[in-house]
């Protein structure tokens, strides 16, 4: 099997996603330049330092009692993670991205995004997502594939498997 750019770095958003503790929503992003070299990737999680044991993972109750006002959302903690410039890269998310990392996704200078799922188009956050994003010239596109799935492996029992793997 031979999968497509896109399928490619969506898949290591993806498997970033699966750092994230949050047990409601887990958001994986990846960075890419223009040479198709990772420059970033993070997942949603609390920020270096904070034990995330000690922090609400909640969606209801009391503001200060939920995850909202702690968690770093993948898209930052990829852009914050970068080892280089971001101008003129494309993000890969797993979920569209809110407005706060819609602003950091315009100042950074990533010009394109990709994402998977867009559970929240409704809301007003996504809906002002989408129009900074066309305001700022920033690309935005769900990525289509037929791929439902792909079998990851952590054994191999020597060299000559790898080769004809």
């Amino acid at each position: 099997m031979i999968i497509s750019w896109d399928e490619y770095f969506m898949g290591v958003a993806i498997f970033s996603a699966y750092r994230s503790k949050d047990p409601h929503t887990q958001v994986g992003a990846c960075i890419v330049n223009e040479d198709k070299h990772i420059v970033g990737v993070g997942y949603n999680g609390m920020p270096n330092g904070c034990d995330d044991r000690e922090y609400p993972w909640g969606r209801t109750g009391e503001f200060a009692e939920q995850k909202y006002p702690y968690v770093v959302h993948a898209e930052l903690n990829a852009i914050l993670n970068a080892s280089t410039s971001l101008k003129g890269c494309r993000i890969y998310v797993s979920l569209f991205p809110c407005n706060e990392c819609c602003k950091a996704i315009i100042q950074s200078g990533i010009r394109e995004v990709v994402y998977l799922s867009d559970k929240y188009a409704a809301s007003e956050a996504t809906k002002i997502s989408k129009r900074m994003f066309d305001s700022a010239g920033v690309r935005w596109r769900r990525m289509e594939t037929e791929l439902r799935e792909v079998p990851v492996k952590f054994e191999v029992s020597d060299a000559r498997d790898l080769q004809n793997a």
